[in-house]
Formats: structure tokens, C-alpha cells, sequence
């Protein structure tokens, strides 16, 4: 018989961000020029984090105290349900069937089932609802490289086809569709996506259908994922798509830099959701916003809005700190970025979108970035031609309005701006303010490249383009003071004792 165990729960009086890694590579040594992240050095952390949990034991230390949105009644551990975190053993039945069993208390008060310290080989396993995954500090959950461990999923409607392919998708290693109140934290314990051979699979076009990512979360309302470390992903990390009322929170995000496609974390036509305090080392874009591609984001019609990203750390030399598009067909609008911190990392805020993507992104507010070696600060693209087929339609595009950038440092920049709108479908209502961008030894003689697009800067140095001309009165761009739902989420203290 599995022996669960009563939980409470207080009120947090402080909700504790991300801890951990934040100055181990945003540190530069003062006698020499900013550094480049490699991906050896990416690898090296990455195995240096997995040296410092413990083998061996699987006994859980109590009690467990941790921020949650709610708490649970009921407890268990997976080697209740015959887990054995020796990282050869397949855990795959262990966790579905903990998971199964614990989803009957869905109705009196929930259940939470604790992931004790050991190395924990699984292939995919979906969640439920009123529950709680808590992933110990000394634990890892390692991604099985058995495809049979991994079912497929159709392809997702509001995309038409696979990413990888014309198919349709891996399930994600954590996976849930259609959940209220659900919870995957712990106490900065790892998920090692292991990801190698599915880079090579996808480079040498091995794939029919799309690589599984670490986290998905599908159709679901009340949704958090927070502190914990995600390492090596096939593909994407975590990928809330058609929710509302998500907290993503204290991730440290990890993978090599020349790693295909290993985007940190993609809200995806969600509403009212908030990224804070995460630290993201990535092959491609930290985070990247969307909400469908092309003709199919356009029918399902759901666009992400009210999204609040702060406090973000990135490091992504090939890609943007925060990605806009390029599936952007649903309509992207408010979003809300501020106190981010982007270092060796190819661009800022980007936008990407196309001829044939239609929808909007607007209503997007930025401020107090500090960025450090950048090929760009400001870049938004009206190119960015990919399509799911042909059947996309010519005459879709996109309205791309209302942008602001406020209070930005740069540093050791090569190029201040590249601003490609759409003929004779411009970019409207781009302000910047108060902005001072220091260039690299050797910058590019035309610092700011732009075409059809229309706004103005103040107070912006090196100074803007003549389709953005300078305002002499001082100001400044908006940014909301509003405070969105999601911030108003109180979340508790929850515990787990014997």
C-alpha cells in the first residue's frame, strides 16, 4: 500500500527568486575585453551542476517547505510506486502510475508526489490536475533516449505540420493537456533533457515528426513551473501553449550554443502569464512569443496578451534575449519586459514576422535592459520567410504597431539597429528613449539600417535613422502602471513532512 502524507500550508511572506548561477557567467575578469561564451564552456557548467547531486540515496530529508500557487493534502514518493533512480532503470511506469493513482484526490485537496534524490531515467509522462511534481535538489530526471518511451502526438493545430517535419510530435518528456492547477517545481532539481542524439537526428534530417521538448503544457488554466534547472533539451525547454494564468519562475535553463532549436521558454497563445527571475544559456532564442503560423495561427485565432517578462538573464550568441514571432499569426499584444540582462547574446527585443504570417504584434513595452557584446541592440525583421506550406496566403500581413523601447545600456555593440518593415506595409508607432549604446572597436559604419518603418527616438546615441527622428522635448516612451491579473497571484507555503 502506498503511504501518503498530510500536507500544509502558511502564507509566503516572501517569494524567493532564482538562486544559484547568475554570476557564475555574467562575471568578466577587469584586465581583459567581455568574454565569449563556447559551448564547451556551456558543457562544462552543465556537467559541474550535475556533480553536485548526490548519488546513491534516495531518502528525502524532511520536512519539504516550497512557494506554490496552492497546496496539497496529499503526499507520496516515487519509490512508492516502485521508482528506482539508479539512472538505468526505465521510471516510465513509476511516474504514470504514481501520477494515476494521486489523481484521485484531485477532489479532496490534491496530491503532490515528491522526485527524492537519485537519477531517475523516464520517458514521457502526462500530468493531472490539483497536483504537484516536486523535483528535490539532489535529484535528476533523465530523459530516456528509447524513442519507443516517447509517444506522438498530432500535430498542433494552430502550426498545421511538425517543426522538425511534415509529421506530427514527440509527446514532451513532462506533458499535460487540458489541466487546472498544476505545479512542476522543486528545489532547483535537474531535468537533463539529453539531448545529443536528437541533434544529430534532426541535423542529419532523421526526423519525420518534431522533437519532444522538456516541459508542454496544453489547454490548461492555473499552470506553474518554477525552480528548477533544465539541461540538454532535444528541442525547446517549456512551452505553455493555449493556457491562461501561467508563473514561470526561478528557471535555470541550460544547453550548448550551437544547439539546434534549444529555445528556453515559448508562451504560445496564452493569456495573463508571467517569466521572472529566470537564467538561460541557449542555442537559440531565450525566450521566444508566439501564437501559430501562418493560415492555421490565423483560423484558431488565439493570441498571446498580457505577458509580463522580468528579471531574464540570457546568453544566446546566434539568437535574441526575447524573440517577437516569427509565429506570430494569432497576434501578440501587450507584452511587458523589463530589468533584463542579455550578454554575448545576438540581439535584444527581436521581431519576426512575414508576408503571408498576418496577425499583429503591438502594444509591446520594454525597458532597463543592460546588454553586453551584441551583434544588435534594436532588430526587427519583415522577411523571415518561413511558411508551413504553400497554401499561405500573399495578401496576410502583419501589423506590426505600437513599440517601445525606454532606458537601455549597451556595450561593445556591433551594429545599433537594423529595422526591415514590409513594403508598403510599415511598422508603425516605434518609439525609443533614452538610449546609449557603446560600439565595438571596429562597429559597422552604418550603426542604424532602416526601411519601412515610421516612429521617432529621443535622447539615443549613436543617433537614429531619418525615419526616426529625434523629439527634442525629452520624452519618454510609455510603459504601463497597470498591474496585470497575474501579478496579484499570492502563492503559498507549502509543506511535506513524514
Amino acid at each position: 500500500m502506498v503511504r501518503l502524507r498530510n500536507t500544509g500550508n502558511r502564507p509566503l511572506d516572501q517569494v524567493k527568486g532564482w538562486a544559484g548561477f547568475k554570476t557564475l557567467l555574467t562575471t568578466k575578469n577587469s584586465q581583459n575585453p567581455p568574454f565569449k561564451i563556447t559551448a564547451i564552456v556551456s558543457s562544462i557548467l552543465i556537467l559541474e551542476l550535475l556533480s553536485l547531486r548526490v548519488e546513491g540515496s534516495s531518502q528525502v530529508e524532511y520536512p519539504i517547505s516550497y512557494p506554490a500557487i496552492n497546496c496539497r493534502k496529499h503526499s507520496a514518493v516515487l519509490t512508492d510506486f516502485g521508482g528506482v533512480g539508479d539512472g538505468k532503470t526505465s521510471n516510465t511506469k513509476a511516474f504514470n502510475s504514481a501520477i494515476a493513482n494521486l489523481s484521485q484526490f484531485a477532489s479532496d485537496g490534491g496530491a503532490q508526489l515528491i522526485v527524492p534524490p537519485g537519477k531517475w531515467l523516464t520517458g514521457s509522462f502526462n500530468l493531472t490536475s490539483h497536483f504537484t511534481l516536486y523535483i528535490h535538489k539532489d535529484a535528476v530526471l533523465l530523459a530516456s533516449q528509447d524513442e519507443a518511451e516517447w509517444p506522438h502526438l498530432a500535430v498542433l493545430p494552430s502550426y498545421g505540420r511538425g517543426r522538425d517535419g511534415p509529421g506530427g510530435r514527440f509527446s514532451s518528456l513532462i506533458f499535460g493537456t487540458n489541466l487546472t492547477d498544476v505545479v512542476v517545481t522543486g528545489g532547483n532539481g535537474t531535468i537533463d533533457g539529453q539531448g545529443a542524439p536528437w541533434w544529430i537526428k534532426y541535423r542529419s534530417n532523421q526526423l519525420n515528426i518534431t522533437r519532444p521538448y522538456l516541459i508542454e503544457i496544453m489547454y490548461s488554466n492555473h499552470v506553474q513551473i518554477s525552480n528548477i534547472t533544465l539541461i540538454n533539451s532535444p528541442s525547446w525547454n517549456v512551452h505553455p501553449i493555449y493556457c491562461s494564468n501561467v508563473l514561470v519562475q526561478g528557471l535555470t535553463i541550460l544547453a550548448p550554443i550551437d544547439s539546434p532549436n534549444t529555445d528556453g521558454i515559448n508562451p504560445d497563445s496564452c493569456t495573463n502569464t508571467i517569466i521572472e527571475d529566470c537564467y538561460i544559456v541557449s542555442g537559440d532564442d531565450c525566450i521566444a512569443v508566439k501564437s501559430g503560423w501562418d493560415q492555421y495561427g490565423t483560423k484558431f485565432g488565439m493570441p498571446t496578451k498580457h505577458l509580463i517578462i522580468r528579471r531574464l538573464t540570457c546568453i544566446s550568441p546566434d539568437s535574441a534575449t526575447i524573440a517577437l514571432g516569427s509565429e506570430m499569426s494569432g497576434g501578440i499584444k501587450d507584452v511587458r519586459a523589463e530589468d533584463i540582462t542579455a550578454i554575448d547574446t545576438q540581439s535584444g527585443v527581436r521581431i519576426k514576422t512575414a508576408i503571408g504570417r498576418g496577425g499583429y504584434v503591438k502594444d509591446i513595452y520594454v525597458r532597463r535592459m543592460t546588454m553586453k557584446t551584441m551583434k544588435y541592440v534594436f532588430w526587427m525583421t519583415g522577411s523571415y520567410g518561413s511558411h508551413p506550406d504553400p497554401s499561405f496566403d500573399p495578401k496576410a500581413l502583419p501589423e506590426i504597431t505600437g513599440i517601445n523601447y525606454r532606458d537601455i545600456v549597451a556595450e561593445n555593440v556591433t551594429y545599433s539597429a537594423r529595422l526591415d518593415g514590409i513594403q508598403n506595409d510599415p511598422f508603425t508607432g516605434i518609439c525609443i528613449s533614452n538610449v546609449t549604446i557603446g560600439l565595438t572597436e571596429k562597429p559597422q559604419k552604418l550603426q542604424w539600417n532602416c526601411t519601412d518603418v515610421q516612429g521617432f527616438t529621443s535622447r539615443v546615441t549613436p543617433p537614429a535613422c531619418n525615419l526616426l527622428p529625434e523629439k527634442k522635448d525629452n520624452t519618454d516612451c510609455f510603459f504601463p502602471k497597470d498591474k496585470l491579473p497575474i501579478e496579484n497571484v499570492e502563492l503559498k507555503t507549502c509543506f511535506m513532512s513524514k
